[in-house]
């Protein structure tokens, strides 16, 4: 992380030296004698990491000094900086009298920073001083003529290499990826084709790869075949010098004397003049960005000879990138459970199970097992390893102490290195943004909007004039994705990643990585209750910036002056510590935390706090002392009313407080708002509304909150109707919005919205006397709920044009016999068809929704078959019927039913049910 830490080091106390705070401070003369040996450090430093020392360990060692102590001093402004902005705010909060009374404590406060400002500039001239010093003696001494590269990433080429020489029997679970690629390999098109193999490091690529390469049935159907590695710093010259050698070593052929004396243009006539007129493959393995396309294919004829090209390469950007007609891609999908158990026991045990269970090693070795997730590199090594060990308390220890072998032990450096690739490859901003993921637990299941936040808390996204920083944020998390760094584990229906994890090997090395940087550190189960002291030393010792508490501890022996994060993920009650004076998120989801200490009000830095899914009850009285809150999320909470004085929080973007009624009357109201004062309108920045109880004041001046996306309003009323729709036309840019009035029989009056333009998800939850005429404006609608609607007449005219619907759930929103759907709905993937009392027939007509695929039908008792004209929906993957009626589920059961040739094109078929045991379902796709 060496030029991250530069980046981090320097470059953030650059940054720091530009803030109000400190320009108020009355240091001007200080702060410009710093700007000016940082710079020079910055220079020194990143020429120092471009070109990779003199390759002593004594340079590495330097190099390493330095950039830690640049580090140190980051932190030391950014506290600085922290504790004085707090000062201030506090001197100008108070009144004429009271600024008198505080005035001697505002000026010792200028004082302290002063001194302290004037300390890390000495340390800064020491740290000047000693590169000088180091500088000359190394241009005295001279430098070695031997480069190293600091990633490691010739050794790690030379394992890829290695892939060449592997034997058939040692691979396992390639077979259909290897018939798929060597299909696209053999077939008839004439044009050159480009195929891509993509997935994380470690995944097996260069591997599958390297089998097709060697595979007798492709070495028979091309004339000439070229390998080629290429580094993450390549010079295209020798690239070009490499599969020339390739050509002619593959040929047979005298290597041409000339080679290295060969210029650009010479080489790329020399290329393209010996495969004008062959049938070549060429394999390019790590492919890092797509510049290396733009580079070699001017020297790869594009014949009609059948040629082709495959790229291995752990970016999505590059396997996507186009490469003219007939390219493809395959992505890499890590072992199943019982393949990467072959691989393993091959390693492990030389295949022999009952070696394995003659030493009572099988349990523990599927434990470790899984700790690799299905990747093969990382099953490989970690089975080498263990092959030499044979009791099953070295294993344990191994377990236990998997993040220490990985740093440490010389079998797994090639895990270890590779991954590492991946992460050294990175812009210095995703650097962070990676590493804080690695504070959630093991597979932990995060999601987006969680995480963009908790970043924008921490100042972690870069701004970009004219780009929100919610935007900036959900770039840098696609990043991640595609370059394999986060695995998306659910994607929402309008095709956006919603849920991400990151794998359990990749995790630990960002953690080792986190530590060593005094990033992030957390407190687990991991280790042995005995380990348990030397945890919370460690954890002192470092002095995180960022911690995450997995289990019970005493918070007592945390070093917690410096956090920034504090995110507690065990449901075993913890009392949050004092003197958290500079955190900036707190993140207490699902925690076993029922009251808040009165101590957070004074947390003056706070910008994010999520309370979702806990017990507590209240927020402080004096709530409103946290005016750097930009994140309020008490979703599933108990919180049924704010304090008062929430508008002063005029920082504030999100306010989430959503909740589920569990009484008698869910079925209706199953979602509760929560209470707030009326002079919420106050808070001209926040964007998110999320979920308030309707009263006449408040909705009357919603429409001043002009930036607001998202506004979900419950207890509406039907005179409610005439200012809702006057305020919610002065806000523009809405995205979402969901209305539910105060009971099913309580009309909407909302025929007077205009500005829907913007509305991307619209949900509806009350009795609707016709249809809105702005139903057909709706351009940008991806999601339409409509609940206890019940139309008289049919609403599908006013929607099926939607150019952009993706769901449409209708729930009680029709109170006719015959549903018909006769056009459009082009983009639709999900419909819900729910308690349709009356429903008798649903139709849909050829050439509607043909890309639908998924149909909810529940609660229609009357519907006695499935609609009709579902056969046409070749696309649809999932049928599901709860609480239907008997007649349609037997019209539809078994191979010879009525119905069964007309939904046997569909792979998923559930039928649920609810008896005095509970609720179950049953498929029948079978």
């Amino acid at each position: 992380m060496t030029s991250a830490t530069v980046d981090f080091g320097i470059g953030r106390i650059l940054s720091l030296l530009e803030n109000e705070s400190l320009l108020l401070s009355g240091v001007h003369g200080e702060i410009e004698k710093m700007k000016k040996e940082l710079l020079i450090m910055k220079s020194f430093l990143e020429d120092n990491h471009k070109h990779g020392g003199n390759g002593s360990t004594t340079t590495t060692q330097l190099f390493q000094t330095f950039v830690a102590n640049t580090r140190d001093l980051a932190y030391q402004v950014e506290d600085i900086t922290d504790e004085f902005a707090y000062h201030i705010h506090g001197y100008r909060s108070c009144t004429k009298l009271g600024r008198a009374f505080h005035f001697p404590r505002y000026m010792w406060a200028r004082h302290s920073i002063a001194r302290k400002l004037g300390m890390v500039n000495v340390l800064i001239q020491s740290i000047s001083v000693s590169m000088k010093r180091y500088s000359r003696s190394e241009n005295h001494q001279g430098a070695s003529s031997s480069v190293i590269d600091d990633d490691g990433s010739k050794w790690v080429n030379n394992i890829s290499e290695s892939s060449l020489f592997f034997s058939e029997n040692s691979l396992v679970g390639i077979d259909a990826a290897k018939g798929k690629l060597i299909g696209w390999l053999l077939n008839q098109e004439p044009q050159r084709v480009v195929v891509s193999v993509v997935g994380m490091g470690g995944s097996g690529k260069t591997t599958l790869s390297a089998n097709i390469f060697k595979s007798q049935s492709v070495r028979r159907h091309f004339e000439s075949y070229a390998w080629v590695t290429i580094s993450k710093s390549y010079v295209i010259e020798d690239v070009f010098r490499t599969m020339i050698k390739e050509f002619y070593k593959e040929a047979e052929t005298q290597i041409p004397a000339e080679l290295y004396s060969l210029s650009y243009r010479e080489l790329v006539e020399k290329l393209v003049e010996y495969l004008q007129s062959k049938r070549y493959f060429v394999v390019l393995d790590d492919v890092w960005t797509t510049g290396l396309w733009r580079e070699i294919s001017i020297a790869l004829p594009d014949g009609i000879c059948g040629s082709r090209i495959m790229i291995t390469t752990r970016s999505n950007n590059v396997a996507s990138f186009s490469y003219g007609v007939g390219s493809r891609y395959h992505e890499i999908e890590l072992l199943k459970e019982d393949e990467a158990w072959v691989l393993f026991c091959n390693k492990a045990f030389s295949g022999s199970l009952e070696k394995c269970r003659g030493q009572n090693l099988e349990l523990i070795a599927r434990k470790l097992l899984e700790r690799c997730q299905g990747l093969p590199l990382a099953i490989a090594s970690l089975g080498s390893m263990m092959s030499a060990k044979k009791l099953e308390s070295e294993w344990k220890k191994v377990y236990n102490s998997l993040n220490w072998e990985l740093n440490n032990n010389l079998e797994l450096k090639v895990v270890r290195s590779i991954l590492l690739l991946s992460f050294n490859d990175l812009p210095y901003p995703l650097k962070r943004c990676f590493l804080y993921c690695s504070l959630f637990p093991a597979n932990y299941r995060m999601k987006r909007k969680r995480l963009v936040r908790m970043w924008m808390a921490q100042r972690f996204v870069e701004p970009i004039r004219g780009v929100k920083a919610e935007e900036v944020a959900d770039s840098y998390l696609n990043a991640l994705v595609y370059r394999n760094m986060l695995q998306v584990i659910l994607w929402n229906p309008f095709g956006r990643p919603k849920v991400f994890k990151m794998h359990d090997v990749i995790r630990e090395i960002a953690l080792s990585i986190s530590k060593a940087e005094r990033f992030c550190d957390v407190s687990s189960n991991d280790n042995d209750d005995d380990d348990d002291d030397d945890d919370a030393e460690t954890t002192e010792d470092y002095g995180a910036r960022h911690l995450c508490i997995q289990r019970e501890m005493r918070l007592g022996t945390v070093r917690t002056t410096n956090l920034h994060s504090l995110l507690v993920c065990t449901k075993h009650n913890i009392k949050l510590p004092p003197n958290l004076n500079l955190l900036r998120a707190l993140d207490l989801e699902d925690s076993a935390i029922s009251k808040l200490p009165d101590c957070l009000v004074t947390l003056f830095n706070l910008k994010y706090l999520n309370l979702s899914k806990t017990q507590v009850k209240e927020l402080p009285r004096n709530f409103h002392k946290l005016i750097n809150l930009e994140t309020l999320n008490t979703r599933h909470s108990k919180i049924e009313e704010l304090p008062p004085g929430m508008s002063k929080l005029r920082k504030l973007r999100y306010l989430i407080t959503f909740r589920c009624n569990y009484g008698h009357d869910s079925n209706w109201n199953y979602v509760l708002g929560t209470k707030v004062s009326s002079n919420i309108y106050l808070l001209k920045d926040l964007q998110v509304l999320d979920c308030f109880n309707a009263e006449a004041e408040l909705i009357k001046k919603l429409g001043n909150m002009t930036q607001l996306r998202r506004i979900s309003l419950v207890m509406i009323k039907r005179e409610h109707g005439s200012d809702l729709c006057e305020s919610l036309n002065k806000i523009k840019r809405l995205r979402f919005l969901s209305l539910t009035s105060i009971h099913e029989e309580e009309p909407l009056e909302i025929d007077g919205l205009i500005a829907t333009a913007s509305i991307e998800k619209l949900f509806l939850a009350g009795k609707l006397e016709r249809v809105p005429s702005w139903f057909s404006s709706l351009q940008n609608l991806t999601y339409l709920g409509l609940r206890g609607s019940q139309f008289q007449e049919n609403a599908i005219p006013y929607i099926q044009a939607l150019p952009k619907l993706v769901w449409l759930s209708f729930y009680n929103a029709y109170m006719g016999p015959r549903l018909c759907f006769a056009e459009g709905f082009q983009n639709l993937k999900i419909l819900d068809i729910v308690q349709m009392q009356n429903l008798a027939v649903v139709v849909i007509e050829d050439g509607t929704m043909l890309g639908l695929q998924k149909l909810y039908v529940r609660a229609c008792r009357g519907l006695e078959s499935v609609p009709k004209g579902i056969e046409k929906l070749m696309n649809l993957q999932e049928l599901h019927l709860s609480h239907v009626s008997d007649q349609l589920v037997e019209r539809i059961r078994g191979e010879g039913s009525v119905d069964r040739s007309r939904v046997k094109h569909i792979p998923a078929i559930k039928h649920h049910f609810r008896t005095n045991n509970g609720s179950f379902y049953v498929s029948l796709s079978s």
